[in-house]
């Protein structure tokens, strides 16, 4: 069996600012002294005219890209989810999103598996931060096929988008010919009759190999990537909620505030449904090697599958 090709979705992202740029001469980059991380340096290397360094200044790098917004530009701006989303919340909200400015959000390093850089630097609130906001469109891919199409999706879009990537190279799920990427639209991985396994980004993977291991114990599970927390595709939900009566969602960010909580916010007022949340569970991460943090946070495969197959007990 051939080994299964693994990208992480920060060099996802690096790579289609510089195809886009090819195309869209509109399309300028802002970064946060960070482009060696956030891989933004791929479309500086190829357009150094259209990128700037802000250095270490986030607040700042917001303000700007707003005004270039103003001009019909169209900025990606880009730093670590900590301090786009973090430290960075305010301009955000006030400079980008009250005045509807088309600016888009390159947010790298989410979540636990940034790995040995430890809880200061993994940001696991930053999809409820940016859900909270009027206007703001959120998207968290589940692998390289994914965030480049989430990235030329946020240029086309008319609007402010938030885009999250990840440190760890996870597995390509995606490159199929029929695959298709439409913001507010959740593509259904697997078929299933018995749970459905609502997930966003690192772990939509892990969530087929748990349902491949509850196949095999007679459970069968559906399995939806929802790339886009906000808006959410309520209608799939709902519709897979009366199909299977049980729901589970699975994120790489807290159990407050993320993609469970938005589940649990449609599901409430249009069909009440029991529903499992996997995430970090209100605690902060820790220093550690990305693939231990991820087991011990319970989002690796069987992790997931156990405790899917409890809750469907």
């Amino acid at each position: 069996m051939s080994e299964v090709k693994k990208i992480a979705t920060r060099e996802s992202y690096g790579n289609a600012l510089a195809e886009l740029g090819a195309e869209f001469d509109n399309l300028v980059v802002l970064d946060a002294d960070l482009a060696a991380a956030t891989k933004t340096g791929t479309f500086k290397k190829a357009f150094p005219d259209r990128h700037i360094d802000c250095g270490i200044a986030e607040c700042n790098m917001m303000g700007i890209a707003a005004g270039i917004a103003t001009t019909g530009k169209v900025p990606f701006a880009s730093s670590f989810a900590m301090f786009a989303a973090g430290r960075a919340f305010e301009q955000v909200r006030n400079s980008i999103a009250y005045p509807q400015l088309n600016v888009k959000i390159g947010a790298t390093h989410a979540g636990i598996s940034v790995g040995e850089d430890g809880a200061t630097h993994q940001c696991n609130e930053d999809v409820a931060l940016m859900r909270t906001i009027p206007g703001m469109t959120v998207v968290v891919p589940s692998d390289d096929v994914e965030a480049k199409a989430a990235v030329r999706a946020a240029y086309l879009h008319e609007g402010p988008v938030y885009l999250r990537f990840g440190r760890l190279a996870v597995p390509v799920i995606n490159d199929k010919p029929d695959y298709k990427f439409e913001l507010g639209k959740g593509v259904v991985l697997r078929e299933g009759k018995d749970v459905t396994i609502v997930a966003s980004g690192l772990p939509v993977a892990n969530c087929l190999e748990a349902a491949e291991k509850l196949a095999a114990d007679g459970i069968d599970a559906k399995v939806i990537n929802i790339h886009t927390i906000k808006p959410l595709d309520e209608d799939l939900i709902v519709a897979s909620a009366k199909e299977t009566g049980k729901i589970v969602t699975v994120e790489e960010h807290s159990v407050i505030g993320g993609l469970g909580s938005a589940v649990c916010d449609a599901l409430a007022a249009k069909a009440p449904t029991p529903v499992c949340k996997i995430g970090v569970n209100d605690v902060f991460g820790e220093s550690g090697p990305a693939v231990e943090l991820v087991k011990k946070y319970g989002l690796d495969a069987d992790s997931i599958y156990a405790k899917v197959k409890e809750f469907c007990k």
